[in-house]
This record gives C-alpha cells, sequence and structure tokens, in this order.
C-alpha cells in the first residue's frame, strides 16, 4: 500500500524503536518521567524559550495554549481555514468558550495588516474582547504554503502594540524551515508561544509539544491535566521525539523534492485543472469535469495508492519518510496510466 493521506502515517523506524524500549522512564504527571523532562529541555533549548509541554496531539497543544491566552467571551483572530478553527472539533468554542474572527487570506496565510484592522476596539463593550492572534506555519489548507519571517514579525510587533499574544501553530514547522531556512529560535523570538508536532513529517509514533514561558507552561499543564493528557510512563513516546528531532530535521527536504516532482507530474496530467504552488511536502490539486474527487480516490485504490479528498474535486497527497524513490515511481505510472 502507498499511503499519500497524511504525513501522520508513518511509523517508527528500527533505530526509533530501540530508542524508546532503551528510554528511562518515570510518571510524567507527578513530573520524574526523567525521557519527557529531556524532550521538554530540549525543545525549549531549540526554539530559545523558558520551558515546553508533551501532549498526546497537537489538537491539545493548540487548545492549551487558546484556553490559558483567553477568558470566555474573548475573540480569537484567525485564517477561515487554520487548523485551530476548520479540523480541531470546535474546540475552541467548546472548551475555552471564545469567540473568532475569521480572515480570508490567499492559501491560508494572513498579514499584519488584516490582523491590524480586525482588533476589537477595547472600549468597546458590544462587541468581543480581542485577546490571542493565531497563525499556521506551514498552512495545510494552503497546500503547505509558508510564511514569509517577515511578515511574521510584522504580524508579532502588531501584537505587542495592542497587547494581544501571538500564537504559533508550528505542527509543520520544521517543513517551513527547510524549505525558507531560518531557525526555531528566531521563532521562539517573535510569538508568545509555539506548537510542533513529532508525528507528522518528523516520524514519531504520537506527540506534540507547546513551548513558551514558565508562568504559561505551569498554567498550561494544570489545562493538560483538566483535558485528560496527563501520560504516566511517557518517556517510551518521548525517547521517539528526541530522536526524531535529532535524526529526521535535515531529511525532510527529500519529501519535499518528491512533492515537487508529483506536482510537476500533476500539471502535465491532461485530467488536472490546477494544482497549488508546491512548497514543502503537501500537494493540493483540482481535478477537471472528468473525475469527481471520490471517482479518482477510487481509480488510485485499485492501483493500491491511498490519498485525501478536501472538497468535491480536490485532492491532497503529502509526502513523508515512508514513501519511497520506488513508491515514487509506481504513482508517476499509476497516474499517467489514468490519462
Amino acid at each position: 500500500m502507498i499511503d499519500l493521506r497524511s504525513d501522520t502515517v508513518t511509523r517508527p523506524s528500527k533505530k526509533m524503536l530501540e530508542a524508546m524500549m532503551a528510554a528511562r522512564v518515570g510518571d510524567d504527571v507527578l513530573g520524574d518521567d526523567p525521557t519527557v523532562n529531556a524532550l521538554e529541555e530540549k525543545a525549549a533549548e531549540m526554539f530559545g524559550m523558558e520551558a515546553a509541554l508533551f501532549c498526546p496531539s497537537g489538537t491539545m497543544t493548540n487548545q492549551i495554549a487558546i484556553n490559558v491566552r483567553t477568558r470566555p467571551g474573548d475573540e480569537v483572530i484567525c485564517h477561515r481555514f487554520s487548523h485551530v478553527y476548520y479540523y480541531e472539533g470546535g474546540g475552541m468554542m467548546r472548551n475555552s468558550g471564545v469567540s473568532v474572527c475569521l480572515l480570508d487570506g490567499p492559501r491560508g496565510l494572513i498579514t499584519a495588516r488584516e490582523v491590524e484592522d480586525h482588533i476589537n476596539p477595547a472600549s468597546d463593550p458590544h462587541r468581543p474582547l480581542t485577546s490571542l492572534v493565531e497563525v499556521e506555519n506551514t498552512m495545510n489548507k494552503g497546500g503547505g504554503a509558508c510564511y514569509d519571517f517577515g511578515e511574521l514579525e510584522r504580524i508579532s510587533a502588531v501584537c505587542r502594540k495592542q497587547g494581544l499574544k501571538f500564537h504559533l501553530d508550528g505542527a509543520r514547522l520544521f517543513n517551513a524551515l527547510a524549505t525558507a531556512g531560518g531557525t526555531p529560535a528566531q521563532y521562539g523570538s517573535i510569538v508568545d508561544s509555539v506548537s510542533i508536532c513529532l508525528s507528522k513529517g518528523l516520524g514519531a509514533p504520537v506527540g506534540s509539544l507547546l513551548i513558551g514561558d514558565k508562568s504559561f507552561i505551569k498554567q498550561g499543564r494544570r489545562v493538560r491535566k483538566a483535558f485528560g493528557g496527563g501520560m504516566r510512563q511517557a518517556g517510551y513516546l518521548a525517547a521517539a521525539g528526541i530522536y526524531a528531532l535529532d535524526h529526521n530535521i535535515t531529511r525532510l527536504a527529500e519529501d519535499h523534492t518528491r512533492a515537487r516532482y508529483l506536482g510537476e507530474i500533476l500539471k502535465s496530467m491532461p485530467y488536472v485543472e490546477m494544482v497549488y504552488p508546491v512548497e514543502t511536502n503537501i500537494v493540493i490539486f483540482k481535478l477537471g469535469a472528468r473525475w469527481s474527487a471520490r471517482e479518482f480516490l477510487d481509480r488510485l485504490k485499485e492501483n493500491d495508492i491511498h490519498a485525501l479528498s478536501l472538497d468535491p474535486r480536490g485532492i491532497r497527497f503529502v509526502t513523508h519518510l515512508d514513501f519511497t524513490e520506488e513508491m515514487m515511481e509506481q504513482v508517476e505510472q499509476v497516474l499517467k496510466s489514468l490519462a
């Protein structure tokens, strides 16, 4: 089976499994799992921030950040296709009771000017109090689009000027770094909190990290407990995260190369109407009138290739460390045969 549904489908390598089985563990809820502590310290240091919190998922890290940074009735500014709004089950409203201001920039990206134009006056009791700005980098629904770092700096400046907090959903931030350059510490210097996922392109089986200052993470730990996210001997999972950060960052460029190649193949296919620009490991394309997304996915499944639809004519491929060069050749053959 060739699985292009997501980069979350990867399985631990033999060496990652060995690192997991050799992990020293304790009880993380009691704070004495040495491998979890080491992972959190490592991530905080990478981003030049004070502390980190290991959680089961990126949805949880994002929801914790929103819960800590807002009060019920506050408003969060984000893109209408952002993961925190579009793919987290209404968690902002369910968990934190917040309102949301949805912006609509191209490919899921927003600008500092748009943020500034949508901040509600704190003196107006008729409107919710704007308290948090959230961006996603890379942008999933935008085809893995990357923010220009300068634009993020300008959004950060607006937040500081207006007394707002700035959260970065960096589930695929290392993909952005592999494409656009820069360092984690540069991002840590302009945001108040960042979430990174270990179980996407980095290949760990489970886990995300929320990173920020000590006071924020202390509050976040309390919220994680209330959300049911406290884990016991989580060091076995944390060891996979440490291995991923040590060994699987630089190889992300391979996934990007394969994604760009897929994009070029698709552009030449008569049944494809449009392909989003391919910047990282996500390829989104629109089909013409010949097939619906469901029909096209059925054709792929007949050849043991699996992908996801985004809308009635939209398809997403995601490359990852378990998608090999041999698999690429098979996908190319099938895509060409369908023409």
